[in-house]
């Protein structure tokens, strides 16, 4: 009994500490570093809403990093998410800035068409 009790309390301690263990989060590194790198393309450091986003973006991927050398993985997967969000959300407000400097510039078409119209005589 005293032998099969050792072994139980050794699995279970043995399971215990490889569950304690937290994988390496190199796919959400991946993902957080793409979306970083498409919200650069989209120039979402040239717009101030975003690039602060953005920033946040890259301050969190080093402290992920600085987590993951420390062999902290739990607390890097943490960082990695936020940074993938903060990019995303970096993209989201430079494709917004986009979308209404195009408008403006329809807007703006739209008016001079309809004025070149009017001072042709093509408008009643």
């Amino acid at each position: 009994m005293n032998n099969q009790s050792s072994f139980v309390m050794l699995s279970v301690g043995f399971a215990v500490a490889c569950g304690a263990t937290f994988p390496v989060p190199t796919q959400r590194l991946a993902d957080a570093e793409s979306a970083q790198r498409s919200a650069q393309e989209l120039g979402a450091g040239a717009q101030p809403a975003a690039q602060l986003h953005l920033k946040l973006a890259e301050e969190e991927m080093a402290r992920a990093k600085r987590e993951m050398s420390d062999g902290d993985n739990k607390a890097a997967d943490s960082m990695l998410v936020r940074a993938k969000a903060d990019s995303e959300l970096a993209l989201a407000l430079a494709r917004e800035q986009g979308a209404i400097a195009e408008t403006q510039r329809a807007v703006e078409k739209s008016t001079t068409t309809a004025t070149t119209n009017a001072s042709q005589g093509a408008v009643k």
